[in-house]
């Protein structure tokens, strides 16, 4: 009699190869074998890597094509200890079917506490003490400012910006901040008061700190205007991310005396040179982009970055996920047109109505496959530049569950207009807030080919390729709206591309919008509204 086909099973043990130096705290996990080689030299790093199912980085090795080729089929995720990720070729990885990670919340304390460091530094003068007294001068006429009962201003309240604000409370400060990108309920579990636009914070604090990401929108949001719109003898702290608060602005400020005094821990080029304006202007305290830099938070860093590539590798990816590896072929050749459609969507939406609590995805129609993924491209262009992490489609679930969104997908097989069509409705109605603050936007598209279109705007049916600048605006049904708006786009030089018109009923409220090849400034946008045949306005950016 032969004997019995072996029946051990035993798993595969995963392996996980750390090339570059940190803290990566207990490495013996059941199933994994974790080998820790800090600062490996590359050579060796491209010989051993086929072994591996996962790597794990800082910012030391370059994680470029030829490092990705030379891993093989094996390799399965990236794990990058701390932030940023420009160092790891993000494209190819996705191409790869690479999932890479980091660990951006490891960070989050150690941040906020430099941040109200700099603040306290600066309300006592330490910089300017410090400097006076090594140069042997002992002044003791200098009358410092106390936080207790002073206002603090908060751009961005987000992870760090949440934490500053529960410190600044602790310090017995009353706390202000502008955020358009989160929804009330937030603000009332912080005890936080909401400032309903920027200028509106500003001339009401004395203290202002900014915790936003870096994008098109926040590049110099804080500039020469809107510092002078603080109160005489304000502080201003930026431990976020260099050029939110614009630098000869805020240098200007401090020598024309109108700001008390102000930290900085980022620069827009770093390191700066010799000769930065920073290093020569008055009353200002620096750090060398120290938010990360502590030996509490280098040891969550590594700790939290395994404990992500671990979970990763038995397929859990809600957190820390950086990119999106390419769906399969089947999927993204039947839906790729309608991911584009739901990002843009998304992204028209996050424009309209910021800072929703819901969000109702509606498919109408029959799909080639099953189109759950659009749901994930919904969100990613609705919380794009609006959070402390890059949202992706593996992430934005997570995301959108952190900020508080509720999320419905609802499926109607019949689509009476078009054979299918997506829905996106967003409202900012929550429980706490009553009906009297709901607002509602509602936009919708489909997919010609591969090519999106828009084709509903609230109740109104239009039919145009959602691209570059969107002017939406609304009027009485009444000759001569749309002649006088386009004879003022002219004067500017502002050309046209595309025109959607629709109305609920003859003579009543109407609808167009126009599709532009550039941008409105501020003021041009104000010139538009103010016209007496426009009712409303709104410029969106696809």
């Amino acid at each position: 009699m032969s004997a019995p086909a072996s029946t051990d099973r035993t798993p595969q043990v995963l392996r996980v190869l750390i090339c570059d130096e940190m803290n990566p705290g207990l490495l013996d996990h059941d199933g994994f074998q974790i080998d820790y080689a800090g600062n490996m030299d590359r050579s060796e790093t491209l010989r051993r890597l086929p072994e591996y199912d996962a790597l794990i980085t800082r910012s030391r090795t370059k994680v470029d094509r030829e490092l990705i080729d030379a891993a093989g089929p094996r390799l399965k995720v990236i794990g990058r200890g701390g932030v940023g990720v420009d160092n790891i070729d993000l494209e190819y990885a996705s191409l790869r079917g690479l999932l890479v990670l980091n660990a951006p919340e490891s960070n989050n304390v150690s941040a906020a506490e430099l941040a109200v460091m700099h603040l306290m530094a600066a309300a006592r003068g330490l910089t300017r003490s410090d400097r006076k007294t090594r140069a042997g001068e002992w002044d003791r006429k200098f009358l410092g400012l106390e936080l207790k009962d002073r206002t603090l201003g908060i751009v961005g309240l987000g992870r760090i910006g949440s934490m500053v604000a529960d410190r600044a409370q602790g310090l017995r400060m009353n706390v202000v901040a502008y955020d358009p990108y989160v929804p009330e309920s937030k603000f009332e579990r912080l005890g936080v008061t909401r400032a309903a636009s920027l200028d509106e914070l500003l001339g009401q604090v004395d203290f202002l700190t900014v915790h936003t990401p870096l994008t098109e929108e926040t590049t110099g949001m804080i500039g020469a205007r809107e510092l002078a719109l603080l109160k005489p003898d304000a502080i201003v702290v930026n431990a976020a991310r260099g050029g939110i608060v614009e630098e000869q602005a805020l240098v200007d400020a401090l020598h024309s005396g109108h700001l008390f005094g102000a930290g900085v821990d980022v620069f827009v080029d770093e390191p700066p040179t010799a000769d930065h304006i920073f290093l020569g202007a008055p009353n200002l305290g620096i750090t060398a982009h120290l938010g990360a830099n502590t030996r509490e938070a280098q040891e969550r860093v590594g700790a939290e970055i395994v404990s992500r590539v671990l979970a990763a590798l038995h397929g859990d990816v809600s957190k820390g996920a950086v990119n999106a590896p390419a769906l399969d072929p089947k999927t993204l050749e039947a839906l790729g047109g309608y991911l584009d459609l739901g990002e843009k969507l998304g992204r028209i939406q996050a424009q309209l109505l910021p800072g929703a609590y819901d969000i109702e995805v509606t498919f109408r129609g029959e799909f080639p496959v099953d189109p759950a993924p659009v749901v994930s491209s919904v969100l990613v262009g609705y919380l794009s530049g609006s959070t402390d992490e890059r949202p992706n489609m593996i992430n934005a679930r997570a995301l959108a569950k952190e900020r508080g969104l509720n999320l419905a997908v609802r499926e109607q097989t019949d689509s009476p207009d078009y054979q299918t069509e997506v829905i996106v409705k967003v409202s900012t109605q929550g429980p706490a807030q009553g009906p009297d603050k709901a607002r509602t936007r509602t936009v919708g598209g489909t997919v010609f080919g591969r090519s999106p279109r828009l084709t509903r705007l609230r109740d109104y049916r239009v039919e145009l390729e959602p691209e570059g600048y969107i002017l939406i605006a609304s009027n009485q049904d009444k000759p001569g709206a749309v002649a006088q708006l386009s004879t003022l786009l002219g004067t500017w030089g502002v050309n046209i591309a595309g025109m959607a018109l629709g109305r609920a009923a003859r003579g009543g409220e109407a609808l167009f919008t126009l599709t532009l090849d550039e941008g409105l400034s501020a003021e041009q946008l104000r010139a538009v509204r103010d016209l007496d045949v426009i009712d409303s306005a709104y410029l969106v950016r696809v």
